[in-house]
Formats: C-alpha cells, structure tokens, sequence
C-alpha cells in the first residue's frame, strides 16, 4: 500500500482531516498527518487566517516540508483547502507519486515554482459553488500539470460547501457526496511493495508530524450526489 502525507486547511487539522486519514489507514496506508498549527485548531476562518499570516506562509510552507522529511520518495500528497497549497509546494520539492487537492489549488507562481514535476498526476475537488472557488488558479494549475505531461483530473460537486468533506462543519459539508475516501480519490493510492515491507505484523503506521507509533486502530475522531468530471486530462 501507500505513503500518504495529508496537509490541513487553514483552520487545522480538524476532524475531516482525522477521518480522512482514518479511512485510508482502515484501507492499509501508512497516513503521516502533517499539524502546522501544533494542534490549534478553528471553527472561524478570520481567526484562523490571522494566525497563518502571523506565523507566514514562507514558514507554513517550510513546516510542511519538515513534515514529511520521514517519508521514502514516492509518497501520496493530498492537502485540504489551504493545504492544496501545501501539497503542491511538497510536490515541488520533493518526489511523490501524485498529489490529490479538495478545495484548494494555487497558481505555481504564487508558490514561487516556475514548472509542475514531470508525470506528477493531480486530481481536484471542488463544490461547484463553493465561495472560495477561483476557477482561473484552477485552470492555471491544471494547464501547469497538462505543459509537463503529466495527468490531471478534476471533480466537481453539487453545493456550496468550502471543506465540503467535514462532516463537523454542517454548512459546509456534502452529506450526499461521493465518499471523498472512496475509490475515486483514493486510486490515488498506488500499491508499493517497499512500502509495505516497511511494516509489521500486518499493522500500519501512522504519523502526525515528526512522531510515529505503530498502531492496528486510529484513534482518532472518525466520523452521495455523483461528481462532475470537468474532463481535463492528459
């Protein structure tokens, strides 16, 4: 199975991030949760965004990076909201088999990247009217990935909602969405052998952070309408 490395929204590592990370651990991954916040977490986004700019990005994006030095090469980034962005930066700097981002996508030039890795395949999510959508740093990235032939893929969802896979934020979640830990998203996952040599007894590990434990279980808060595929592709 995979290395898989999730980067929060800006309003950290809340349960949607935990389930996610629950899901793909009960499939058999290695899930590393990346906390840039040191376990801060937000309900309001104000709030949350006075934080980020206080910490900056430059250094959110330089936590991300630190977050993920225990990984091997070829690993899954997949970031929420503005851990998109995260994911993306990772991805520059790093070999990872592909890079998965619901409701956040960035220009590369805003991350001070000039080219996407070659055959670094992406998949966007997105609520078709989300408040938050900027569909020209959608087209912008997914026009980047196509120049370096690699393949992109993007889904949109009926409704308005931003973290539309948190089931703890009612006016944003998507009840009826197609499960965002499903095979959709989670083909994202390849199978790697070394990977799964690196474990134990048929347990799976799963990191937040820098620190690691070997656990059978998550323990953490675990916690519909068809997508559009928006056709962009190699």
């Amino acid at each position: 199975m995979a290395d898989i490395a999730l980067f929060h929204s800006v309003l950290g590592a809340r349960p949607g991030v935990h389930d996610a990370a629950g899901r793909l651990h009960a499939a058999g991954h290695t899930v590393t949760t990346v906390d840039q916040y040191d376990g801060r977490v937000f309900d309001d986004y104000e709030e949350a965004a006075r934080l980020a700019e206080a910490i900056g990005y430059p250094t959110l994006m330089q936590r991300a990076l630190e977050g993920v030095v225990g990984l091997p090469d070829g690993f899954v980034a997949i970031g929420f909201s503005n851990g998109g962005g995260m994911a993306e930066f990772v991805a520059t700097q790093r070999r990872v088999s592909r890079v998965v981002l619901a409701s956040g996508t960035l220009p590369l030039a805003m991350i001070d990247v000039l080219v996407w890795p070659a055959d670094t395949p992406v998949q966007i999510h997105y609520a078709l009217d989300d408040p938050n959508r900027r569909q020209e740093w959608i087209d912008s990235l997914v026009g980047s990935v196509k120049a370096a032939g690699a393949p992109v893929e993007a889904f949109d969802y009926p409704g308005r909602g931003h973290l539309f896979t948190d089931a703890s934020l009612p006016d944003e979640y998507i009840p009826r969405r197609p499960s965002f830990c499903g095979s959709r998203c989670w083909r994202s996952a390849p199978s790697d052998r070394a990977n799964e040599e690196r474990r134990s007894g048929g347990s799976a590990s799963l990191r937040t952070g820098r620190r690691s434990w070997r656990c059978s279980q998550v323990r953490m808060v675990t916690t519909g309408t068809p997508a559009v595929w928006r056709g962009h592709d190699r």
